[in-house]
């Protein structure tokens, strides 16, 4: 008797998003809000562990305008600042965001990404976006009426094909477009990756200042220090590929404590320190995507690139790229005719946060800028703008771009005056972000 075939399940919405991150749950409520019928599929099932626990105050009002202010704020810990700490300097360098240009985001939070990951979720199905969590994505056909057929298993191994008007790839880094279309690629001006574990006992700040996330540089790149609630410390190691392939028979937890061991100011704040989850690693954090949109479909956060962590700009520029994508979606499903120009401004913006973010990505690690960072000088409110940069007060009207251009003109003239110092520091970065085997890099 032949065995009886799995009838696939077939349903309609107007928009299907891929994922239910920070993404894919800010796009879908306000999606849902303008009256569309929207699915989220999301292969995990909530809470689920993510790394990314480092928020920026311009966060804070989307935070608001979702009506999730008062729930992130009760399991968040308060971040005034950013502090950074340099091998090469005595003191460490404290960025206030309540001196930044904008008074008004004196603060952030550090979150643990699965409560955090959790509020969001909960928040799009309040909103009525329909969320099926445990559903993974696994084909997609674009169709001649503009229509897309997205096939998808279920943990029970029931299979749902959902036909929609659009399509939003929140994927993170599974980056499900991306890799159908094979138009993703390593980042050729950047190249690192992480290893990471969380902590309790580590040596934090007092007062105020206990929940500053802090950046410590080592030779072969930074760690991260973020304090979140309940003692539980998130401490990560973001590397050069060169330097992973150093890794050997070592265990991941090894490797890391040995990177520890190489960073004594940040030895000094883990002497009580206890590991209580599995160290974990991610490689090849930087890639970018040859593109972030078609007809109807749009690629948001990771799912179109990442760069590196180093400033926390991840979960804002996910989210905000959830809130523009809201815009564009609408005015293509109702206005055809002004898709285009739609799109064209969303791909503008989605652009131009991860390029003023890179700018000082791809040259923190150059000693000219580390000198700026580590002895910051408000010439031109530069200092202020850069706070705004920190903040990711990037996408409103604070005018901090006059004063950004400025301190990148004083950084360029601190390179013509220090020849040799900048072209060393360009020979080490070429050196860095040189390809290595991935094999070395993906299974680290």
């Amino acid at each position: 008797m032949m065995e009886q075939v799995q009838k696939v399940e077939r349903r309609q919405c107007d928009v299907l998003v891929i994922g239910g991150g920070p993404a894919g749950s800010t796009v879908a409520p306000m999606l849902a809000e303008k009256g569309y019928r929207v699915v989220i599929l999301e292969k995990a099932h909530h809470p689920r562990f993510h790394i990314g626990e480092s928020l920026l105050p311009a966060n804070l009002p989307l935070f608001e305008r979702m009506g999730i202010a008062e729930d992130v704020m009760a399991i968040g810990m308060l971040k005034p600042g950013a502090e950074f700490v340099s091998p090469n300097h005595d003191m460490s360098s404290v960025f206030n965001f309540a001196e930044a240009w904008d008074k008004s985001m004196p603060h952030a939070y550090q979150v643990k990404r699965d409560q955090f990951d959790t509020i969001l979720i909960r928040n799009a199905e309040k909103k009525g976006v329909e969320v099926h969590e445990g559903c993974k994505a696994k084909a997609v056909d674009f169709l001649p009426d503009n229509t897309a057929a997205i096939r998808a298993v279920h943990d029970d191994g029931r299979e749902t094909e959902w036909q929609a008007r659009f399509v939003v790839d929140a994927s993170g880094r599974d980056t499900f477009l991306a890799n159908r279309f094979q138009i993703k690629h390593r980042n050729p001006k950047h190249n690192s990756s992480a290893i990471y574990g969380h902590f309790t006992g580590a040596q934090r700040h007092e007062g105020r200042a206990e929940g500053n996330i802090t950046i410590f540089w080592f030779e072969h790149g930074w760690f991260w220090f973020i304090p979140m609630q309940n003692d539980v410390t998130s401490i990560g190691m973001v590397t050069w590929p060169y330097y992973i392939k150093t890794k050997g028979e070592r265990s991941l937890e090894q490797f890391l404590m040995d990177g520890f061991a190489q960073c004594p100011k940040l030895t000094m704040r883990l002497q009580n320190a206890k590991l209580v989850n599995e160290v974990e690693a991610t490689g090849n954090f930087s890639y970018v995507s040859e593109r972030n949109h078609g007809n109807n479909y749009v690629m948001l956060g990771d799912a179109y690139a990442f760069i590196d962590p180093v400033f926390s700009s991840g979960v804002l520029l996910a989210m905000n790229s959830g809130v523009i994508a809201a815009e564009a979606i609408d005015t293509c499903l109702k206005t055809p005719a002004k898709a285009p120009a739609a799109l064209k401004r969303f791909d503008a913006m989605m652009k131009h946060g991860p390029k003023e973010f890179s700018w000082f990505i791809y040259r923190v690690t150059n000693p000219i800028m580390r000198e700026f960072f580590m002895g910051p000088r408000n010439v031109f409110r530069a200092k202020e703008a850069v706070l705004s940069m920190l903040a990711g007060d990037i996408f409103g009207k604070t005018p901090i771009w006059r004063s950004i251009w400025a301190f990148k003109m004083l950084y360029y003239i601190a390179n013509i005056m220090q020849p040799k110092r900048a072209f060393m520091g360009w020979k080490r970065r070429r050196f860095n972000i040189r390809k290595v085997d991935d094999a070395v890099v993906y299974n680290a």
